[in-house]
């Protein structure tokens, strides 16, 4: 390859679920010889990539705008007006780098790019990290572009599964699950309220307790509402081991650790609970776009993977009735954690990379 050529161009953002599986590429893609200078991104002003890819040490180039809204709003004419300039620079950095192949991950910054692949002539792949296609991915397709899934049942015809690829140290993780049972609860970067109001109240059926254990990830946004709450209702002689903190750096060890998981259907979370093999309890979204969080945790149920409860019924009542029936069935854990397991693709880099370097004839 030509020094200072470009291999790659990755693109995609918005949220931490378009943003990893790229780095998680990227990062493949380089132990496999490309130079890291080869491989560059295309993200969003709005978008948490410009920190984090950085941060990784890859270029990326920023795209102005933001997406539409789903609904008529005056937002919507400044939003159609700063897509048309994405794609026009969109275009500038597909034509001025000369990619071998473009791949696209969905979210803002991702269709501007593929579209000037496909107009340029060159070969492009966009990665599915839903059970259900994204509008940037779906019409990435009609454009030409290979596609690659992190589910079965996507519905995308000649799509390559190849998992959803997470980062090195999930992959790399080893199950050692704690004694007590460790439910580990969780939302997305923010958090999940109703996740979050429904496992204060399971401290309070659980304080007598010893057989079972708490670790309860608020985010930063409810950290201090959660705090409050649960201050409110301990008592001396509680016997339950809680931990709760606003965030946490190394999900990896707590996913070792835990017996089972509360938590979202984001695409980044049922990549880690399957590459690990973690038995979970899934609270969806309600009103992802296309449902996706829906769809995604019933593949999940459908495999034996994980038990689904909806948004509106997750109360303290009812998770006290569904983890605390799993946390006194270790066999319907274990059963579960293979159903899981079996779903997983720890090495979904490695498969991605092959179907990248495929398209991009070596």
């Amino acid at each position: 390859m030509t020094p200072g050529a470009t291999y790659a161009v990755l693109a995609g953002g918005g949220t931490g679920g378009h943003v990893y599986p790229a780095l998680a590429l990227a990062d493949e893609l380089v132990a496999r010889g490309h130079p890291r200078a080869s491989v560059r991104f295309v993200g969003g002003r709005r978008g948490l990539e410009g920190r984090v890819v950085a941060e990784a040490g890859y270029h990326i180039d920023l795209l102005p705008g933001r997406g539409l809204q789903r609904r008529v709003t005056l937002a919507n004419v400044a939003a159609v007006w700063g897509a048309v300039v994405a794609v026009a620079r969109a275009w500038r950095i597909v034509r001025r780098s000369r990619p071998r192949v473009v791949v696209g991950f969905g979210g803002y910054a991702s269709l501007p790019t593929v579209a000037a692949a496909r107009l340029s002539r060159l070969p492009a792949v966009v990665h599915e990290q839903d059970a259900v296609p994204g509008l940037a991915n779906r019409i990435g397709i009609r454009l030409g572009a290979r596609a690659a899934t992190s589910l079965p049942g996507t519905g995308i015809p000649g799509a390559r599964l190849t998992g959803n690829p997470v980062r090195a140290a999930v992959a790399r993780a080893e199950r050692r699950p704690a004694d007590p049972p460790l439910v580990a609860v969780f939302g997305g970067s923010l958090g999940a309220r109703s996740i979050n109001r429904a496992a204060v109240g399971l401290y309070d059926r659980w304080r007598d307790r010893s057989d079972v254990a708490l670790w309860h990830v608020t985010g930063p946004r409810d950290f201090d509402e959660c705090a409050r709450a649960l201050d409110g209702i301990r008592r001396p002689g509680d016997l339950l081991d809680h931990t709760m903190v606003p965030y946490e750096d190394h999900m990896e060890l707590l996913l070792g650790r835990a017996a089972l998981a509360v938590c979202r259907a984001g695409a980044g979370a049922v990549a880690e609970l399957t590459a690990m093999g973690v038995p979970s309890v899934l609270v969806p979204l309600p009103g992802s776009p296309g449902d996706h969080q829906g769809r995604n945790a019933a593949a999940l149920a459908e495999a034996g993977a994980a038990v689904v409860v909806p948004d509106v019924d997750c109360d303290p009542e009812r998770l006290d009735a569904v983890a605390g029936g799993l946390v006194s069935d270790p066999g319907a854990r274990q059963r579960m954690a293979e159903a899981a397991r079996a779903l997983g693709h720890p090495d979904a880099a490695a498969r991605l990379a092959d179907l990248v370097e495929e398209v991009a004839g070596g």
